[in-house]
């Protein structure tokens, strides 16, 4: 059996590339849902019955667990799917977000002054400040919508003099708050921290989830043998797309570097 990979668009590929390099012997099946990017300026109610169809597909691609590489899709869904829809449709599958592994490092590392920039649907949410005060009462959380970076990414822009004054106008309340780190609560991100390092500067730790998610997996599937045992571990990856343009081949090699093999992308429709 796989491990599927679940997206609203390519930043999951970043999360992607982390699970290929750390844990390369399994068998992926990658999902993203191009044709409805973004989900982040979406309801709550949308969020969780897109994300359901993308949790069906992977469960039909032989998925017996699924991650959750997209924080919108994590805070607004995964709750639910994990409370109501598994028990009731498929109890023996398991499904994963990416919240969990950064707000157990945060804690780790006793983050008392954080900034979250993600999505409109994500920062609403407050996922990440219930669940960070939950471990550290005393913390200082502070959030900052971002609803250009998603459709800047995705787009392949690389007009990096534009990015960097879009950065410092989403940026400057949170370091107004004197933060200490600040948390790419958005799998695109990752594709650009170097930039977000840039201006917020050195002293602050910015935290990409990639190498996290990859670490608690690790981590769950040594404390679920029983899981860790149905997958399969033959290195193959599966790519799929709900809207296929010709310069997908290029923006996912961009996101993947050197673990794309270019290989096959399969069109699908999550809707029908």
């Amino acid at each position: 059996m796989n491990i599927g990979v679940f997206d609203s668009g390519l930043g999951g590929l970043t999360i992607l590339k982390s699970l290929l390099k750390e844990l390369p012997e399994y068998n992926y099946v990658y999902l993203g849902d191009n044709a409805r990017v973004p989900y982040g300026n979406r309801s709550a109610e949308t969020i969780y019955e897109f994300t359901k169809q993308a949790v069906d597909f992977l469960f039909k691609k032989n998925c017996k667990l699924v991650i959750l590489a997209c924080n919108t899709a994590t805070s607004n869904a995964l709750v639910k799917i994990q409370k109501e829809y598994l028990p009731k449709y498929f109890p023996d599958r398991r499904v994963l977000g990416v919240i969990k592994p950064t707000i157990e490092n945060i804690k780790e590392n006793n983050h008392l002054r954080v900034g979250i920039v993600g999505t409109k649907a994500t920062v609403n949410s407050g996922a990440f400040v219930r669940e960070i005060h939950k471990v550290l009462p005393k913390a200082e959380v502070y959030q900052q919508a971002c609803p250009m970076l998603v459709p800047f990414i995705e787009n392949g822009e690389k007009n990096e003099k534009i990015l960097k004054l879009i950065l410092e106008e989403y940026l400057h309340f949170l370091l107004q708050k004197k933060i200490t780190t600040i948390v790419l609560a958005c799998t695109h991100y990752g594709l650009i921290k170097k930039q977000f390092q840039d201006v917020v500067g050195p002293k602050i730790k910015v935290i990409s989830e990639g190498r996290l998610v990859a670490d608690k997996l690790r981590t769950y599937l040594n404390k679920h043998p029983e899981i860790e045992k149905n997958l399969d571990k033959k290195y193959q990856t599966e790519y799929f797309v709900t809207d296929l343009s010709p310069d997908y081949h290029e923006l996912i090699r961009l996101f993947l570097g050197s673990h794309w093999k270019d290989t096959k992308i399969n069109l699908i429709n999550l809707s029908s």
